[in-house]
């Protein structure tokens, strides 16, 4: 079973998300999008779609990494969601209950031998 497929996007905590933002789209060229957040386009995606890898800074004070407790957070592609969540279950690993399903694709989070809140992303056909 394919498990991880790429990574989807790093995601960290920031005093002033805004700002920093800011800072690299004019110092680094990152094109900042209205949400806070720079998308990258790739054409190697396993399936043959044009994927995306996400980087974005949180708000400090953000709980979305909790129960982790690091100022990070990984966001990793999948191929099947709720198949790999079975089996890391199956494994023992700490998988969290919430699912979510958009039109953004599949989330689900698993918690590293480190305390640290992974997602887990099954994208939507062509990303």
């Amino acid at each position: 079973m394919k498990r991880v497929t790429g990574l989807g996007g790093l995601f960290f905590k920031a005093q002033d998300p805004a700002a920093l933002a800011a800072w690299y789209e004019r110092h680094l060229g990152m094109k900042v999008e209205p949400w806070g957040g720079v998308v990258f386009r790739w054409g190697d995606d396993p399936a043959g779609n044009e994927g995306t890898t996400i980087w974005s800074p949180f708000a400090a004070d953000s709980g979305y990494f909790a129960p982790g407790t690091a100022p990070f957070m990984l966001n990793l592609r999948v191929a099947d969601l709720h198949a790999l969540l079975a089996v890391l279950r199956a494994e023992g690993c700490q998988v969290e209950d919430k699912l979510d399903e958009s039109e953004y694709g599949k989330f689900g989070w698993v918690i590293d031998p480190e305390g640290n809140k992974v997602e887990l992303w099954e994208p939507p056909a062509g990303r």
